[in-house]
């Protein structure tokens, strides 16, 4: 306990010495100060740098941001999260059986060469999407949705039988497996986006490789981007259907890991917002630039249960549920992030989903499925040692470069090793999109973690750990689990109250029975915003953020 509250002290104190540092002993945070151009123009900042700005290729949060501030679907998500009509001109019209959707696209959506954005760009974007070829990891959200996705993407059928076609250059027609009851919220995902087949089949391998080798049919366009990229800027597209209510010129991004760096460059003028953790979130709390919010990311520790073809010790039960009820997730919000984050003992979020009958929310009624408790902990490390015949044990904790995550797996790992007898823990630290690929071949054995929702349902956190989800990086199984949510998508589509009760059940067995992983949080994001920039939108599902709706005085 002693070494507990002395690192956790030696944190605060290292942290509090950045921010006077970094803070220059504490400036003056107003922007009244500061003096702007006349053109309407912000600067913020992102957390990482841009995997991926291929549509068919993102998979990740940052990359989902930057193909939304340039890139439209059929539909969009609005300041309220209220699916609206983007590249469509309405709703769409749907069959008897909910199996069939007919959407007509608006003659004046453009892309930013000039050409029109026709029924064909979705449906040439879709086939490369579920074609082997691609080996485009987002081909799952297609897979038991859209009309044989799931045999196309196994091989069994070609590209040119999935369940859309183009009807006319505005008509696009979409057939579905069964009833999918969140699919219109789903067209306005990212990997659901149009591409112009006959720019980007002249590109070839060039294309989405840079700003110069992309066109984009969104209300900005790119600037000064490659993919290794820590600074680019997105400009007002002058060919957007919508034009005229976006009303920012330009977007100037910087990629800033150290929330020291972020506090130090809004307190001088040079952000108009800086997202904070830790120290610097608790210090300006009563800052009148402040602001928070809760979104729908969860953070989790993902064990991989089978490494190279052989089980690791996370194949034991014991294991998991000792590591998943032995760390403080109240401590650890309230002293690494103070950033409005809050513990959470399930997957699926808070505010995010509620049942179709009573509008109870999810998370309540699920209940707090796995809980601190250091004592139980260590009794099942106890039996979990005895069953491996191992009284000492090392893993390796893979985690990023990000700030925050350097933060959050120290204390992970302190928490571990002194709570549990005999554990050591080797923290690997690695760039951002270095960890998704280890994550997508799956070389590791402990992993921090998060998963943010695609559309707004629980199946959109549940079904990643489904046996055959290409997303399942940690080779956890149970067929009981795969039965409730196959029921779930089909035979129960059109159930909404058995469907849901179905999901409660699905969470129960992968948290409380197999502990298939160990939730730590869900996100807060704490941010210092200039008081003249308004509408900056966060979303609960989807791509985590809009630009397109921000003002400046």
């Amino acid at each position: 306990m002693k070494l507990k509250k002395s690192w956790v002290l030696a944190l605060v104190l290292s942290v509090m010495a950045a921010v006077l540092v970094a803070c220059g002993g504490g400036g003056d945070t107003s922007k009244d100060s500061v003096n702007k151009s006349s053109k309407k123009e912000v600067s913020l900042m992102e957390s990482a740098e841009i995997p991926s700005m291929d549509s068919k290729k993102g998979t990740d949060g940052v990359s989902f941001t930057a193909q939304n501030t340039v890139f439209e679907g059929l539909y969009y998500l609005d300041k309220d999260d209220k699916v609206q009509p983007g590249v469509a001109k309405a709703d769409p019209e749907v069959n008897a059986d909910q199996t069939v959707y007919t959407i007509k696209l608006r003659d004046d959506a453009k892309w930013s060469n000039g050409t029109p954005v026709t029924a064909n760009d979705f449906v040439y974007s879709w086939r490369k999407i579920v074609d082997p070829k691609t080996a485009a990891e987002y081909a799952v959200i297609f897979s038991g949705v859209v009309k044989n996705a799931t045999q196309i993407t196994a091989g069994e059928m070609k590209p040119e039988e999935l369940g859309v076609k183009a009807i006319d250059d505005t008509t696009l027609e979409v057939t579905l497996e069964q009833p999918v009851p969140y699919f219109h919220s789903l067209l306005t995902f990212p990997t659901f986006y149009p591409q112009n087949e006959e720019y980007v089949e002249k590109q070839g391998t060039d294309y989405a490789k840079d700003s110069e080798h992309m066109i984009y049919n969104g209300a900005f366009t790119m600037k000064g981007w490659t993919n290794t990229s820590k600074s680019w800027s997105y400009e007002k597209n002058d060919k957007y259907w919508n034009k005229g209510d976006i009303k920012l010129d330009k977007i100037n991004l910087e990629v800033i890991k150290d929330p020291g760096s972020a506090v130090n460059l809004y307190t001088t003028g040079k952000l108009d917002r800086a997202t904070l953790s830790g120290d610097y979130a608790k210090q300006k709390q009563n800052d009148k630039d402040f602001t928070s919010n809760l979104d729908a990311f969860v953070y989790f520790l993902k064990f991989n249960q089978k490494l190279d073809g052989k089980q690791t010790i996370f194949a034991n039960e014991n294991v998991r549920k000792a590591i998943a009820t032995v760390i403080n997730k109240e401590t650890m919000v309230d002293t690494v992030l103070a950033n409005g984050s809050q513990p959470i003992d399930g997957l699926v979020p808070a505010k995010f989903t509620f049942n179709p009958k009573t509008q109870e929310d999810f998370r309540k009624e699920s209940g707090d499925l796995i809980t601190y408790d250091k004592a139980k902990a260590q009794e099942y490390w106890k039996k979990a040692k005895q069953e491996l015949g191992q009284d000492n044990i090392t893993i390796e904790f893979l985690s990023d470069d990000q700030e925050f995550s350097k933060k959050m797996s120290e204390y992970i790992q302190n928490e571990l090793e002194t709570s549990l007898d005999g554990l050591k823990v080797n923290i690997k630290t690695v760039p951002y999109k270095s960890r998704l690929k280890l994550d997508e071949t799956q070389q590791y054995e402990l992993q921090l973690s998060r998963w943010g929702p695609d559309y707004q349902d629980p199946s959109t956190f549940l079904g990643v750990f489904e046996t055959t989800s290409s997303y399942n990086r940690s080779s956890y199984s149970n067929p009981e689990y795969d039965k409730l949510l196959k029921e779930a998508a089909t035979t129960l589509a059109t159930q909404p109250e058995a469907r849901w009760n179905n999901l409660l059940k699905a969470e129960k067995i992968l948290i409380s029975d197999d502990t298939a992983i160990a939730p730590l949080y869900q996100n807060g994001v704490a941010a210092l915003q200039n008081p003249k920039m308004s509408g900056f939108v966060s979303h609960l599902f989807g791509a985590p953020y809009s630009y397109q709706w921000i003002t400046i005085k």
